[in-house]
């Protein structure tokens, strides 16, 4: 052979030979990359090639009431499962027969799945009967890909118990929820109202992972590693809220056949002790697998059972403004508690505004307690032409009107509070004057509130002028009793003032002694103080309202009742008022129910 031709030769080799050593240190390099470096990100993909990864559900956080009771926990209930790449289309037409389902319902529900994922398990169905589950489990041998989850739903272990609109309901997770978030697959159950939705996060838990052994067919030949690579699922937070079972129950039965809502708060603290939004849905029919039939006859019923009126419904609140007036007045030296206004059976401003008071002179605590529109329109009169709108506004939000009082609820609503400005925006600047304000004065006219909004009006008035949070969650605990959360606390109104907020108070029991709610709101064993009040509905019968406060002396509740079309508060919410109070003060009721 010739030299430069053996020359060549062993470059080409030496070549070839460190070709060879690149591409080994390269491969070798990946592996270290990949088995070393990377290990935590890659293993447990590599454990999915392998094993089977079934996510394991924890238990939702539990609810308490204020002293304790359990009201809500969980049931256990049983999930078909479908793993679409180990499932056959062609036994479609038997899973449809054992589920009862039809054919096309349950291709559209299997598709989603695929669309989902193609290897992962999802669920096909939630709370199945036992019988189906049984069925379903006999012939499970020619059906690969579909398997079951022990999960559970919500229960309510007190049967008399409803609080709908406060506890809420879990319902199926959207696309777009799923899709975009790290924690929910396909099926997953989120709250879509009531604290099951403000506390979602805090109630779910965390979820575990457990690896099964899996064929070649996708068969379980049981745990992977005897369990001990398993991530073990964390129970949710529980909820201790400051309801009170009893009188949540009670609220519940004397609102039966009314349209309007019921709140009571402790004005030391804002703990909502009860909150009845009427008419109810029937909570137990949306836990677990919601009952379509149901579903769609409370959602095309025309009283709206599942608007939460507590806090959503917006209403003028009449005379029960007037307490809020008269503060207002008192800290703007526009009247004093002895100042008299001299009322001859109506107000003129331009036109009559009719007065259902007697004809006579009234001082503040009179004005309160016989209602007298002369005295608050002329009061209103005074802070709009004295140039006081702006602080009129200001005072009143001090309530909590205006705006939302953020209780820990969702969809709650900020009501109308009008001041210059929303004026100048209604009707242009200059367009506008006294006649579209005077009526404010007696809580009418271009304002609204919730009834949530003046339960928290009152408790400030019963609490001698401190403005509290209203909230029902008093704080969230992990299994181990370690408290995570407590509710807010309560800050003085600066500008009110003790003799001033005393004055306002003692008008709120003589109504109850002298006035309009003497009929039925005049507890003998209880010192109450209110203030009813009637809103003016242009669209029917006008709405009564009634607040109220007891024991006078040192106030533990706080109430407003809104009831619509009911005509006036003094005969149709001021009863359920007095009966909600003589039941949370003294345990029983001694009267007639309303």
């Amino acid at each position: 052979m010739p030299k430069q031709t053996k020359n060549r030769l062993d470059k080409s080799i030496q070549v070839l030979k460190y070709g060879i050593i690149g591409l080994c240190l390269v491969i070798f390099g990946r592996l270290f990359q990949l088995q070393i470096l990377q290990y935590d990100k890659f293993s447990p993909k590599s454990r999915e090639n392998a094993l089977r990864p079934k996510v394991v559900e924890p238990a939702r956080g539990l609810i308490y009431d204020r002293n304790g009771r359990l009201i809500v926990d969980n049931k256990p209930i049983y999930s078909l499962t479908i793993t679409p790449s180990d499932y056959d289309p062609e036994n479609t037409p038997l899973l449809a027969k054992l589920l009862e389902v039809p054919v096309k319902k349950l291709e559209k529900r299997i598709q989603a799945a695929r669309n989902y994922s193609w290897h992962r398990t999802s669920r096909l169905y939630t709370e199945i009967s036992f019988k189906t589950f049984s069925l379903i489990q006999e012939n499970i041998w020619r059906l690969p890909g579909i398997g079951h989850q022990l999960e559970s739903k919500r229960h309510y272990p007190i049967d008399s118990l409803h609080a709908s609109h406060i506890l809420g309901y879990l319902g199926e997770v959207s696309e777009e929820k799923y899709q975009n978030s790290e924690y929910y697959s396909l099926g997953d159950r989120i709250g879509k109202t009531g604290l099951e939705k403000s506390y979602n996060k805090q109630l779910r838990g965390q979820k575990g992972v457990s690896y099964i052994v899996v064929n070649a067919l996708g068969q379980s030949l049981g745990p992977y590693n005897n369990g001990a690579t398993n991530e073990h699922p964390v129970q949710g937070y529980n909820l201790y809220t400051s309801l009170d079972a009893e009188l949540q129950m009670f609220t519940e039965e004397i609102m039966e056949g009314k349209r309007g809502a019921a709140i009571a708060l402790n004005p030391e603290t804002g703990g909502v002790l009860s909150m009845v939004s009427a008419p109810e849905f029937k909570i137990r029919k949306l836990a677990g697998r919601i009952d379509a039939d149901y579903w769609q006859a409370i959602n095309s019923d025309p009283d709206h059972p599942l608007f939460n009126r507590a806090i959503t419904s917006q209403q003028p609140p009449g005379s029960t403004f007037k307490p809020i007036m008269a503060l207002i007045g008192l800290e703007l030296d526009l009247v004093t508690p002895e100042t008299t206004i001299y009322n001859p059976g109506y107000y003129y401003r331009g036109r009559r505004y009719g007065d259902h008071a007697d004809p006579g002179m009234y001082d503040l605590a009179k004005a309160i307690q016989n209602s007298s529109n002369t005295y608050f329109l002329w009061l209103m009169d005074e802070i709009y032409i004295q140039d006081y709108f702006d602080e009129w506004h200001d005072m009143a939000a001090d309530f909590g009107l205006g705006s939302q009082t953020g209780i820990d609820l969702p969809s709650e609503v900020s009501g109308i509070l009008p001041n210059n400005a929303y004026f100048n925006e209604a009707f242009g600047k200059g367009q506008w004057g006294l006649g579209d304000v005077i009526n404010l004065g007696i809580g009418q006219g271009r304002m609204s509130t919730s009834p949530l909004q003046m339960a928290v009006a009152t408790a400030i008035i019963a609490n001698g002028g401190y403005k509290v949070q209203p909230h029902i969650v008093q704080s969230v605990k992990k299994g181990n009793g370690e408290i995570v959360f407590t509710s807010a606390n309560k800050e003085k109104i600066e500008w009110i003032d003790k003799k001033e907020i005393e004055a306002v108070q003692w008008g709120m029991r003589r109504v109850v002694t002298k006035g309009s709610g003497r009929y039925y709101a005049d507890i003998d064993s209880i010192e109450v103080a209110g203030k009813t009040g009637t809103s003016q509905n242009p669209h029917g019968e006008d709405h009564g309202w009634f607040i109220a406060f007891a024991p006078y002396e040192n106030p533990k509740i706080a109430v407003a009742v809104l009831l619509e079309n009911s005509g006036f508060g003094s005969i149709s919410a001021a009863p359920v008022a007095a009966l909600m109070i003589e039941k949370y003060l003294t345990g029983i009721i001694k009267r007639e129910r309303v």
